[in-house]
């Protein structure tokens, strides 16, 4: 059984860095709010759909005090000048329906770090973690001009179904069927 809360995987990537993916913590708001800091505006918009300067203490609260139950959240590192810098990460959060097992799955990586794999490292990651929990599909909304996570969704082998509406793709990816 995987000990969510604790979750911790060091890996190299394609490029040859090695990152570590581990569970998010509360001592990580002032790492949370230096990475935010170096998003692109494009980045940042891509993730929560509007323009966003900062994040509130609230958003910073609700980002790494999580439950591991119903909101699990991975970041990703990389040591930088003797210490840890984030540069990614993804959570998901359950929609909490009745009856359903579904989660919002949501990812944001450094633009520096985009196209090395990470988001779909975390995705089989949050994957392992959920469907141990019981989640049987992830859901997400992805802006069309968000191409690189749309792929991130098709490269997951996760069985995918997607629907646009309003200027949104909304994509769910099945934890229980196999391709």
């Amino acid at each position: 059984m995987i000990d969510a809360n604790n979750f911790e995987e060091t890996e190299a990537l394609k490029s040859g860095l090695t990152v570590k993916i581990r569970a998010i913590r509360p001592a990580d708001k002032a790492g949370i709010i230096e990475a935010f800091g170096k998003l692109d505006p494009g980045s940042v918009y891509s993730r929560f759909f509007r323009a966003k300067g900062t994040l509130s203490e609230q958003e910073l609260k609700a980002a790494t005090e999580v439950d591991f139950e119903n909101v699990v959240a991975l970041v990703v590192t990389i040591e930088s000048g003797g210490k840890e810098a984030m540069i990614g990460g993804g959570r998901y959060i359950a929609l909490g329906r009745p009856n359903d097992r579904s989660a919002e799955i949501a990812f944001v990586v450094e633009e520096d770090y985009q196209g090395l794999g990470i988001a779909g490292r975390v995705l089989k990651h949050l994957a392992r973690i959920a469907r141990e929990k019981g989640m049987s599909q992830f859901e997400a909304e992805v802006l069309p001009h968000n191409k690189a996570m749309l792929a991130v969704f098709l490269r997951s082998g996760l069985p995918m179904k997607q629907t646009q509406a309003e200027g949104v793709i909304h994509v769910t990816l099945s934890l229980t069927d196999q391709t």
